[in-house]
């Protein structure tokens, strides 16, 4: 089948699978709070490595296209309040563990951690860090959008152990930032970028987006000469999702204002032809790394881990997410804070985790959710033969079928091994194995599409 007839077929609303059930598809009753912990307690308990995800959502100007659950304001003085706050959560989490955890990976996401001055921050952390046992190869990083993040952010948070950074870029072009309302210069990422490396952090990351409004093939070359010059160690080259029901932001541009279909498909087959051109290489859906950076490293040794926080070398059975809207999980539970930051901070204050809700993962949940994460992390997977008898089993072996036919995957005993051409649709191939999209296909739109 010829790529104009595959995208046609397949380019759908699709999960991005950080997780299995999605969120849409968590269970309907609030998951009790005492459960959560009870079973947090039996994981640590098997091993006190975790890894901490903290949701900063304060931005001070809008951009259109973002997805992520925010607080705009130019307000300053939140800032300590809110890292208080988070200080008390993980107090309710710290107070259950009976030995030291032992902090494997952390990460500053938003929203805009570079919101906070580098200061609080810093002051915040030290606290946190100081009641955690950190091994010399914990990795410890944060998003940082070059127009508020300073030289005092670069210095103060390596000094404490931070090690890597990721810079939300989008786009190096002006008029793109002026149509998504996002402001920042090469200039500044030159600058975050050189004062990084100065100061020995081991990972520099580039975020940027294919398909936002008015993008160009001649805006991707321009992104693509500028990474070749700069060259970061990781690229995540992500597909605009345009989900306007979610993110009001996002109707200050029509549908035609968006590449789409063949358009934006072309945005990324050229940008990954240049990246691979400049060195880089590719890993599960939308990154590239250069040979020698831990997240290729974990890929080619097929240990690459992915979780709520996306794609990364580490693997601890605990995620913690401390914040607002942050979604936490063990090998047997999802759980999300509060999405209302008034909400969550109320909550905390009171002492009580402030859970929205959860999901309790059964046997073939936790079975599927591994296939779905063999297939984003290794391009490949294997089942016991019993797998496909449950009751979607003709179905899934039918799309399977369907799937090969198309050149997407080929079938092996009990398995398969996702194709070249497959590697662009592997959204597509974990809907395949998705029992609860299945059995409640969404009536409204939920998801992005796949491209």
């Amino acid at each position: 089948m010829n790529d104009a007839k595959l995208l046609s077929k397949y380019d759908i609303p699709t999960p991005r699978y950080t997780s299995y059930p999605t969120v849409p598809y968590w269970q309907t009753e609030p998951i009790l709070e005492n459960d959560w912990k009870n079973s947090l307690i039996s994981s640590f308990s098997k091993s006190p490595q975790l890894s901490l995800y903290l949701h900063l959502p304060f931005c001070e100007m809008l951009c259109t296209y973002c997805g992520c659950n925010k607080r705009i304001t130019k307000n300053h003085r939140v800032e300590k309040p809110y890292l208080e706050t988070l200080l008390k959560e993980w107090h309710l989490y710290s107070k259950e563990f009976k030995t030291t955890p032992v902090l494997q990976e952390l990460h500053l996401g938003g929203g805009t951690p570079t919101f906070f001055s580098a200061e609080n921050l810093v002051d915040f952390l030290t606290k946190l860090m100081s009641e955690m046992e950190i091994p010399a190869d914990a990795d410890l990083s944060f998003e940082a959008h070059p127009s508020s993040t300073t030289l005092s952010h670069i210095e103060q948070l390596r000094e404490i152990g931070f090690n890597r950074l990721s810079l939300g870029i989008q786009d190096f072009s002006v008029d793109i930032l002026t149509r998504i309302n996002r402001f920042q210069t090469l200039k500044q990422i030159e600058n975050i970028t050189n004062a990084a490396r100065l100061n020995h952090y081991k990972s520099i990351n580039y975020d940027l987006i294919y398909g936002l409004p008015g993008q160009t093939l001649a805006h991707i070359r321009h992104n693509i000469a500028l990474i070749e010059k700069l060259k970061p160690d990781r690229i995540a080259f992500y597909s605009y999702a345009h989900v306007p029901w979610v993110r009001p932001g996002q109707r200050a541009y029509a549908e035609k204002d968006l590449p789409n279909g063949i358009e934006k498909q072309s945005l990324f087959t050229l940008g990954k032809q240049l990246l691979i051109e400049a060195g880089y290489l590719p890993i599960g859906m939308d990154h590239f790394a250069l040979a020698t950076d831990d997240l290729y490293k974990a890929f080619s040794k097929k240990v690459l881990h992915r979780n709520f926080m996306g794609y990364t070398p580490k693997d601890t059975s605990i995620l913690i997410g401390l914040g607002v809207s942050a979604i936490s999980s063990n090998e047997n539970n999802y759980i999300q804070n509060h999405r209302d930051l008034e909400t969550y901070q109320h909550k905390v204050e009171n002492g009580q985790l402030p859970i929205e809700k959860g999901h309790l993962l059964n046997f073939e949940e936790q079975e599927t959710g591994r296939q779905i994460k063999n297939i984003l992390c290794r391009y490949e997977t294997s089942w016991d033969k019993t797998f496909l008898d449950a009751e979607f089993g003709d179905n899934i072996k039918f799309d399977l079928n369907d799937l090969e036919k198309d050149g997407l995957i080929k079938q092996i005993e009990n398995g398969l091994i996702v194709t070249d051409s497959g590697k662009s649709y592997l959204r597509n191939i974990c809907l395949v194995f998705d029992n609860k999209y299945r059995a409640n296909k969404p009536l409204k739109p939920l998801f992005s599409k796949s491209v």
